[in-house]
């Protein structure tokens, strides 16, 4: 798969070519992006009127994503979002699972460290396994993602409109440099209130 590349001796790939790719055929899908590495990840892949970057509001990724998907069901709705973030929102997997909205998917780059905090292991380095979390909740379609063959599969499903769909991908550990989005929060607001509507009048 062009454009995704892997660690020397293993297959764990880079945090900013797996963005990159999720989003090179992004289509009409609305972006929610996790505080911190997944902001300046969906930014560094080209900012976007369609994105909504959170600057804080820690856990509340996946929430903000379901209730996108809700009120905006014929358009597809990613959640991009880092291990440390979904750990403190898990609750909002059993919500998702209750409610079972067909285009929503939560993505999950895993580095397994809380990179805001100094680069501490998460609890996904040692005994948390998000796909059987997001399992346990009731989302059927969830799963761990550690190679590019993977990734392509799922990036192919995220088409359909068949979610709600999971996936927690593995990445490299390694800091990239901050690519910062605008920081203005009304701003945000506006510009991406605006592109939902003009993405619901295409339809």
């Amino acid at each position: 798969m062009a454009g995704v590349t892997a660690a020397a001796g293993t297959d764990t790939m880079d945090r900013r070519d797996v963005v990159e790719y999720l989003l090179a055929n992004r289509k009409r899908a609305l972006v929610i992006s996790g505080l911190g590495a997944p902001t300046y990840d969906v930014t560094a892949a080209g900012d976007d009127d369609r994105n909504f970057y959170l600057w804080g509001a820690m856990g509340s990724a996946a929430t903000i994503g379901l209730g996108l998907a809700l009120a905006q069901a014929d358009l597809p709705v990613l959640v991009i979002t880092g291990d440390g973030e979904m750990l403190m929102g898990l609750g909002s997997l059993a919500t998702i699972a209750a409610r079972q909205p067909r285009n929503l998917t939560v993505i999950v780059v895993d580095n397994e460290r809380f990179g805001e905090t100094g680069g501490q292991h998460s609890h996904t380095a040692l005994q948390t396994d998000l796909e059987k979390v997001a399992h346990g909740c009731g989302i059927e379609n969830a799963r761990t993602i550690r190679s590019k063959k993977e990734l392509s599969e799922f990036a192919k499903l995220t088409e359909n409109l068949s979610g709600p769909l999971f996936a927690c991908i593995k990445v490299k550990s390694a800091n990239k440099p901050r690519v910062l989005p605008i920081r203005d929060g009304v701003q945000l607001k506006e510009r991406f209130r605006k592109a939902v509507l003009d993405q619901e009048s295409a339809l």
